[in-house]
Parts: C-alpha cells; sequence; structure tokens
C-alpha cells in the first residue's frame, strides 16, 4: 500500500508541477497578447498618425508588424549572444538582455519618425528663405496674401509646398484664415514659421508692410542657419569624441562575447556582471547627457 502511494506521488507531483508552469505560461500569453492588441491600436495608430503628418501615409498595421518583427529579431540575437540554455543563470540573462532589446526595438518606428520629422523641419526652414522672398516679391507684384501661398505651393518644393498647399484647402474649405496659419504652425512646430504667422495675423489686424518684414524674417533666418552651421563645425570634434567614447564599451563588449562567448555568458550571469553592466549603463547615460549639453547650443 505504501509503494502504491509512494508511485502514485512520483506520478502527481510531476504533473502538478506541469499544471503549474503551464497555468503560468498561459496566462503570460495572454497578458502578452492583450498587451500587443494594446499596442496596435494605441502606439500604432498613433505612430501612423504622426506619419501622415508628415505626408508619408504607412497603415497602423504595418507600423505593428514593422515593430513586431524588429522585436522578435532583436531579441534573438541578444539571447544568442548573453543567454545559454545549459545553466538557468545564462538563461535567465539571456532573457533579461533579450527583453531590453526587444524592448527597444518595438519603440524603432518612433525613432525613425524622430529622424525624419527633424530632416524634414530642416529642409522647411531652408526652404522658408527663400518661399519669403518670393512671397514678398509676390505682394509687391499687387498679389494677395492667398495668392503668394499659392505661388509657393506651385513651384512643389516639398516639403513647404505640401504645409501650405495644407493651408489653402483648409481656407477654401471655409477655415478661417487665423485658425489655418495656427494649424499650419502647431503642425510644423518650427520657429521661424512661428516668426512669419506671427507677422502676418498682425499685418492683417493693425495693418502694416509685408514686405518689409518678410524679408527681415528671411534675412534672420539665414543668419540663424549660417551661424548654427558654424557651430555645428566648431563641435563637429567634441560630438566624434563623445560618439567614439561612448560606443566604446558596447564594441567591446560585443568583441569579447564572440572571441570569448563561455566566459562572457558567465560574467553576465553573475550577481556581479549583471550589476556591473547596469552601473556602466548608467553610466553612459550620463555621459551621453552631459555631452549633448554642452554641445547642443541653441541659436
Amino acid at each position: 500500500m505504501d509503494e502504491l502511494i509512494s508511485q502514485s506521488g512520483l506520478v502527481f507531483v510531476p504533473l502538478l508541477f506541469a499544471l503549474c508552469f503551464g497555468g503560468l505560461a498561459y496566462s503570460l500569453f495572454r497578458a502578452l497578447r492583450e498587451g500587443m492588441e494594446s499596442y496596435d491600436q494605441v502606439y500604432a495608430v498613433d505612430a501612423a498618425r504622426q506619419f501622415e503628418d508628415i505626408f508619408l501615409f504607412v497603415p497602423a498595421k504595418r507600423i505593428a508588424d514593422i515593430a513586431r518583427i524588429a522585436a522578435v529579431t532583436m531579441f534573438i540575437i541578444f539571447f544568442l549572444l548573453f543567454g545559454d540554455f545549459g545553466t538557468p543563470s545564462g538563461l535567465l540573462s539571456g532573457l533579461i538582455f533579450g527583453f531590453i532589446a526587444a524592448l527597444a526595438a518595438v519603440n524603432s518606428p518612433r525613432m525613425v519618425l524622430r529622424v525624419l520629422k527633424q530632416r524634414r523641419l530642416e529642409r522647411f526652414n531652408r526652404q522658408l528663405v527663400d518661399a519669403l522672398i518670393s512671397m514678398s516679391n509676390s505682394l509687391r507684384a499687387g498679389f494677395s496674401i492667398l495668392q503668394a501661398f499659392e505661388v509657393i505651393v506651385d513651384e512643389n518644393q516639398r516639403p513647404i509646398a505640401e504645409e501650405f498647399g495644407v493651408f489653402l484647402q483648409q481656407v477654401r474649405i471655409g477655415v478661417r484664415v487665423e485658425d489655418a496659419l495656427g494649424d499650419l504652425e502647431e503642425r510644423v512646430g518650427s520657429e521661424d514659421l512661428t516668426l512669419m504667422v506671427s507677422a502676418i495675423q498682425t499685418a492683417r489686424q493693425t495693418g502694416g508692410n509685408l514686405t518689409e518684414v518678410f524679408d527681415k524674417i528671411a534675412a534672420t533666418i539665414r543668419e540663424r542657419i549660417r551661424i548654427h552651421g558654424r557651430i555645428r563645425s566648431l563641435t563637429a570634434q567634441g560630438r566624434l569624441q563623445g560618439l567614439v567614447v561612448g560606443a566604446m564599451p558596447l564594441l567591446l563588449l560585443f568583441a569579447m562575447t564572440a572571441l570569448d562567448p563561455v566566459m562572457m555568458r558567465q560574467f553576465v550571469g553573475s550577481t556581479t556582471g549583471v550589476a556591473l553592466l547596469i552601473l556602466v549603463g548608467l553610466l553612459e547615460l550620463i555621459g551621453f547627457l552631459i555631452i549633448r549639453k554642452m554641445v547642443n547650443i541653441e541659436v
């Protein structure tokens, strides 16, 4: 009888553990699924809307698919670099590093969007100088302010022609000029455009010579762009040094992992190794913020 009870215990205990781990895995799977559904409904839709603001029409589902593929790829790469199926500590370290890499990859659409927005804004500011001069000449020729906007749209230089075209469409469907200018200013987010919008609104309310104002704004923007380029050339060495110094620990980490993966798995699988990596990451972040503060000079 005792032998029968012991044999039953040998059968039921593993079965009980299997049921527990199965329930835990099912709960984690459901939580992950709900999180991805929430991601699709909130993050991807918002990212798609922001892409539309820069006239890149990418479906929200496509953005979510790209983010998933990037997350899975980065998780596999970092798990293979820092993980080990042979030991629990190696498995845990691989899961931790893979999860961090996947979390960063999920935000890759927003990172790409930020870069595209910055480049678009710089291109818009450069085109705004010539646009202001062209609008000033149009006003001297007897055109109205809306006709001056149409001249810029007809030149079809992106992105300024696209933004001014949206402004004209809003005015044609009955939106007040002041409201359409406010939407234009908010959509582009350019300080130079704010000067132009303020000048137009002031001239419409109190009167004034917009041609001279546009010429002065164009000269101000041109001088600001020149000074900004000069500052970037003077701080290029500091920015390059910060990039090299900041990338060196990461390059050494990948090089040591490629040369001696066993040693690095033992290192990242230990408590001391994880603590040192966290400390290095914090110091890297602090150094990046300090160097960025030093080389980013507002004009």
